[in-house]
């Protein structure tokens, strides 16, 4: 059949359909364009953030590294910190057992030594000559010449963290070479000018003590009811309620 004839046939028997023309070809080819691109968008992003994660793990792991070195030298510092505060811990003790025997056995001869403070100085010339000074008493038990080595220590180093100790036990040395008036002083020093010192509440008890030999009995009730008010809990406060009821 002829194309005129169809198409007239087609008016004829009044046909409402049309038919749909393909895509252009143009089209679909820029909708495939657009979706690499942005697959490839997407792959360049997932590259940089893989890389970032990289780079943070990398720095991560270098601060764990240097957490665990300092963490090492850290450890190693307390290690050695405690060695010399178990070491004064020791000397302290000695040196009380030593000046209470002297306390009881006054007639005997008898030696104090001087307690480290429980402070570390970072004067490595101040620790030097406080350690020469404990020295003269641990290892030469040189105990006389121990006296003017502290109090050479105290000219030189006025400010010491060391300073409360060392006039205590200078106190307590005087006090077995029965210089109490000198020995007075020392104890005094610690009890007014150290508030904060750990050998306050003892420095008072051997000031009260002392006050009280030398028949200053006002002065003594005064430095005891101090003691015990201010440290009520301690040793040396016992004792000093103990020498308050026999006064």
């Amino acid at each position: 059949m002829k194309p005129k004839i169809i198409l007239a046939a087609m008016i004829l028997s009044g046909s409402t359909h049309v038919w749909a023309a393909p895509a252009p070809v143009s089209e679909a080819a820029s909708s495939q364009s657009s979706i690499e691109k942005r697959l490839a968008a997407l792959e360049s992003m997932m590259q940089s953030r893989n890389l970032l994660q990289v780079e943070l793990q990398q720095q991560l792991n270098r601060l764990q590294d240097e957490v665990s070195q300092v963490r090492g030298i850290t450890e190693e510092q307390t290690y050695k910190l405690e060695k010399v505060l178990q070491r004064q811990r020791e000397l302290y003790q000695e040196i009380e057992n030593r000046v209470s025997q002297a306390y009881s056995q006054p007639s005997a001869e008898q030696h104090a030594e001087p307690v480290a403070s429980q402070a570390i100085s970072s004067d490595l010339s101040e620790n030097e000559a406080y350690e020469r000074a404990v020295a003269l008493i641990m290892k030469d038990k040189r105990y006389d010449q121990a006296i003017p080595e502290f109090q050479t220590f105290l000219t030189t180093y006025p400010n010491s963290v060391y300073a409360s100790n060392a006039h205590y036990w200078l106190g307590q040395l005087l006090t077995i070479k029965n210089d109490p008036i000198k020995a007075s002083e020392h104890f005094k020093v610690v009890v007014n000018e150290f508030p904060n010192s750990n050998k306050r509440p003892d420095a008072m008890l051997k000031l009260g003590t002392l006050l009280q030999e030398q028949g200053l009995a006002e002065q003594a009730s005064k430095t005891f009811n101090d003691l015990l008010n201010q440290y009520p809990s301690t040793t040396a406060a016992k004792l000093a309620a103990d020498r308050l009821s026999k006064m």
